[in-house]
């Protein structure tokens, strides 16, 4: 067995031990759980869309980075957590608080802001005639500042209680009861992995460079829009959702580097693995670590992504790699 398998043997084996005890454990002990519905109804759905938000982000985390040759680069970067923010943001403000087809309206309204971004950016990239990772990068920047600056708009014309429950989604979280937000989550995320985890060979020849990418075989533009279609998707359905829970995108990758390698055959599952274990983690240090309280999530993987951006930023530096 190579090493790359028995490193993602243990991943997988990690991952299934983490998700077996994430539920167990809370402001609700164990003994109680027996006498409510707690532990079916709250605790094992949040921590199925938990893995499920943190394999998403953290697969399309690692796509970006491919496709960039940047390991700064997170599935925010390019504007869709804006748009999808800023989606949400509007629908809180007008107050719709209706469902449609099991759906919540502020959910709907997310995708439709993260579907809006995915439309801009590539209008901007083809008004320039070209694909290129560098327009679509600056494209996708110019987005979210652009987003974020509606949403700070929005947010002052709310009256308190809008503004209150505006700042709250923005936190993110995983936080459900029942198995909605894991059914509305859930076509996105194995849709995406599997463009993804099909496409492992094309992402190592993007991250050589372009021209040597073509030079096998690669259709590269084709490619590219695919996998940013697929990767933009899966992160809005996630966001949508859970709302804008940043850094697991760049957190989980490049750790999954470190253990790995750059193989994407390997690193992609590893990360799809990896990703989702790490944010039940998160999820479920965040239950606990001011009880009876709980901490949101998008709070807690901020605070642990500053230092690991700048940590990440100066090792790059020192190295000199692209994907270090």
């Amino acid at each position: 067995m190579s090493r790359r398998a028995g490193v993602l043997i243990g991943i997988a084996v990690a991952t299934v031990a983490g998700a077996l005890v994430a539920p167990m454990m809370g402001v609700v002990s164990l003994s109680e759980l027996r006498n409510v519905p707690i532990f079916w109804t709250i605790r094992v759905p949040r921590t199925i869309l938990a893995f499920l938000a943190g394999a998403g982000l953290s697969l399309a985390g690692m796509t970006f980075q491919a496709m960039f040759r940047n390991p700064l680069v997170t599935p925010y970067t390019l504007g869709v957590s804006g748009g999808a923010a800023f989606g949400a943001t509007l629908a809180i403000r007008l107050g719709w608080m209706f469902t449609f087809l099991g759906v919540s309206t502020i959910s709907l309204a997310a995708f439709a802001g993260a579907l809006l971004s995915l439309v801009l950016v590539y209008g901007l990239s083809m008004s320039r005639g070209t694909h290129s990772t560098a327009i679509l990068l600056l494209a996708g920047a110019a987005m979210s500042f652009f987003f974020w600056s509606l949403i700070m708009f929005v947010q002052y014309l709310s009256d308190f209680t809008g503004s209150f429950r505006i700042l709250r989604w923005l936190m993110g979280g995983v936080e459900t009861v029942g198995y909605n937000a894991v059914l509305d989550v859930l076509p996105f995320v194995v849709s995406g992995s599997a463009v993804i985890l099909c496409y492992a060979r094309e992402l190592n020849m993007l991250t050589l460079g372009e021209d040597l990418a073509v030079s096998r075989g690669v259709a590269v533009s084709s490619v590219r829009v695919l996998l940013f279609t697929a990767s933009t998707l899966m992160v809005g359905g996630v966001v949508a959702v859970c709302g804008p829970i940043g850094f697991v995108g760049m957190i989980a990758p490049h750790i999954c580097r470190l253990l790995i390698g750059t193989e994407h055959r390997f690193l992609a599952p590893a990360t799809l693995l990896f990703g989702g274990l790490f944010l039940v983690a998160c999820d479920t240090l965040a239950r606990v670590i001011i009880a009876p309280a709980e901490l949101p999530v998008g709070v807690l993987t901020a605070l642990l992504g500053g230092p690991f951006f700048v940590w990440l930023l100066l090792r790059r530096s020192r190295s000199g790699s692209v994907l270090a």
